[in-house]
């Protein structure tokens, strides 16, 4: 038996760098473990929601987003274009929008939770071609209104409540992708938000 003094600084170094190596192993396991909780960004483009700020839309501006891998279009009506809506009944094919598709806060006069802001898969729905919204020049395509959206891929014409006029190839409205309002700046598209108030 040896009668030699215990080095109890040293202990105390190995004690102490032992439980170090063993902290930093386990957050280097737990990290990826962790993020893989988390939905690859394949899965966000297979339908996650998508949150977005609409507080600094102005008035008649279109904003595009991605959604499914489909563009969305968020557009803040003005007041002028919701007047512009209500006297189109007999040019539309389906004014009530009254086709299955459609989600039932779809089927008012705006296609809208909110009025003020018309949202919509930005894909005609005669083969799939992405109109270009019109602003203010919709009317070289329907006499007397200043804005809509055109597919100038098959000549579809849609209202700013994408209603499909009559005689065009398009034989639906366009999709009203499932949306909810978190707050009046933020809306989910990929969220069901239930009827229109």
């Amino acid at each position: 038996m040896s009668n030699a003094p215990v080095d109890t600084g040293r202990r105390r170094f190995l004690t102490l760098a032992t439980a170090a190596v063993g902290g930093v192993g386990a957050v280097a396991t737990a990290v990826p473990f962790i993020k893989s909780w988390n939905p690859s960004a394949k899965a966000k483009a297979a339908g996650a929601p998508v949150e977005v700020n609409i507080g600094k839309l102005e008035p008649g501006q279109l904003l595009r987003v991605e959604w499914r891998g489909k563009p969305v279009w968020v557009v803040r009506r003005t007041e002028a274009i919701l007047q512009q809506l209500q006297g189109l009944d007999g040019q539309l094919r389906d004014p009530n929008s009254e086709e299955p598709q459609q989600p039932p806060y779809a089927q008012n006069a705006s296609r809208a939770i909110n009025e003020e802001f018309f949202i919509a898969v930005g894909l005609c729905t005669h083969l799939g071609c992405s109109p270009t919204y019109m602003p203010d020049s919709f009317q070289q395509q329907v006499q007397g209104i200043q804005s809509g959206f055109f597919c100038p891929c098959h000549g579809s014409k849609f209202d700013m409540a994408g209603r499909v006029f009559a005689g065009v190839p398009a034989p639906l409205n366009l999709e009203v992708p499932p949306h909810q309002y978190v707050d009046e700046r933020t809306v989910v598209i990929g969220l069901d938000g239930g009827t229109a108030s």
